[in-house]
């Protein structure tokens, strides 16, 4: 049992809850602007709800374009000077950015917040670094799934906040995101360690900390390549959620935006249960490339039920296998965390970042375009709404190809204490 006196232990605690709930706000604050920020650009422009949805997908398109050029840099200078000054600069930033969104007169400040908050929400990469800087390799899995759990929570309760807050002005839930950054800005300021030891750090060099070069500087590092492959691959099909399951949902069973709010609430508290709790039982005993298995067969039903859902049930139905999910990534993230070396780890965290990036930029554009040709009843030449789920589970079922080529026959037997070891490290088929 941990000794609570001892110093490494209270650093690791602190570090560790100032991510969770850093991370929490992050998703907080992106799913607050859900229900209202339409709203906000419509008073802004008096545009129809059709146009309104081009400025949408224009500020989601440029939040990603600032992600998969930040993240990496970010991982870069956490490496450099640390990961206190870099983790606390995201924070006040999207404070920052916040109070802009709430404040801004025009459509072009709101691009503006939403590429300030894009380049300084690419918190994530420091965030998974801090958590492996304090956290033994038997544990790495278990704390990589805390933060998703976290990011979980405030997924839930975004949505649900800008819902009740909205209805006193569109303006509203950014004041309120804005206050709890800046009042975790200051807790952060107050008690955050810094975990990333001097001897540990390396230059900064831009050409390693760029989305092209975090990429092409994990080629020389075996084992690699594929599993960030599979994670891109995994990424992509995520994105079907944000970009058309509101829109599948309403078009295929009519639901008003409670039933859709209710149903995103019973699918986040399901993978909050698993991030949270189970991973902390299947990981141990099943070890890391079985969880990815059991995470990535979890997806591709959930997508496969979701694109042929038509009736309520079916879509609840689904959930606890979407929440299954979220067993792949923390066991990715781990397999690669400890096949690259301790001064690497912010890089990886970066490429890792980047490829979700990437994806973020490369799924919503397809899953738009597949919605608007399947779900016209006029033009469609087969009228399917829940076409983009379908290309979701075609995207897992590659991933879990890749996954198994991207790994051998020691991955598959090793368990927790073998990775703490350093067995199965690196894989053959890369």
């Amino acid at each position: 049992m941990a000794n609570i006196s001892d110093p490494s232990t209270f650093r690791e605690r602190n570090a560790l809850l100032f991510v969770m709930i850093s991370v929490a706000i992050n998703a907080i604050g992106f799913g607050i602007m859900v229900p209202v920020l339409p709203e906000l650009i419509r008073a802004l422009t008096g545009l129809s709800n059709a146009s309104t949805a081009l400025h949408m997908s224009g500020m989601v398109f440029i939040f990603a374009v600032m992600q998969f050029i930040c993240m990496p840099i970010a991982g870069g200078l956490s490496d450099a000077y640390g990961r206190r000054p870099v983790f606390l600069t995201s924070v006040g930033a999207l404070a920052f950015d916040y109070l802009l969104l709430a404040l801004a007169p025009t459509v072009g400040l709101l691009y503006l917040a939403r590429a300030i908050s894009g380049a300084f929400g690419a918190t994530f990469s420091t965030a998974n670094a801090y958590v492996a800087d304090v956290s033994p390799p038997e544990k790495r899995a278990q704390n990589f799934g805390l933060v998703g759990a976290a990011f979980g929570t405030g997924f839930i309760l975004g949505p649900v906040l800008g819902g009740w807050l909205g209805e006193f002005g569109p303006r509203v839930p950014f004041f309120a995101a804005s206050a709890i950054c800046a009042v975790n800005f200051v807790y952060g300021w107050l008690v955050l360690p810094e975990t990333h030891k001097p001897e540990k750090r390396r230059p900064f060099d831009i050409r390693r900390s760029n989305p092209v070069g975090s990429v092409r500087s994990l080629a020389r590092i075996s084992g690699v390549k594929g599993l960030l492959f599979v994670f891109f691959l995994l990424a992509t099909a995520h994105t079907v959620y944000p970009t058309t399951y509101t829109l599948t949902v309403e078009e295929t069973l009519g639901w008003s935006t409670a039933q859709v709010g209710n149903s995103l609430g019973a699918f986040g508290l399901a993978s909050l249960f698993v991030q949270g709790y189970l991973i902390r039982l299947i990981v141990p005993r099943v070890g890391l490339f079985w969880s990815g298995v059991m995470g990535i067969v979890g997806a591709a039903l959930a997508y496969a039920i979701l694109g042929n859902a038509s009736a309520g049930w079916v879509v609840y139905a689904a959930g606890p296998f979407a929440a299954l999910a979220g067993l792949y990534g923390p066991a990715l993230t781990n397999m690669m965390s400890i096949r690259v070396d301790e001064t690497e780890q912010g890089e990886l965290q970066g490429a890792i970042g980047a490829a979700q990036g990437l994806a973020m930029m490369i799924g919503p554009l397809a899953m738009g375009a597949i919605f608007s040709v399947f779900a016209d009843r006029d033009t469609a030449p087969l009228y399917l709404p829940g076409a983009p789920f379908l290309l979701a589970a075609l995207l897992v079922a590659a991933a879990m190809v890749v996954f198994i080529l991207a790994t051998d026959r020691t991955d598959r037997a090793a368990r927790m204490e073998d990775a703490a070891s350093g067995s199965g490290a690196a894989s053959s088929a890369e």
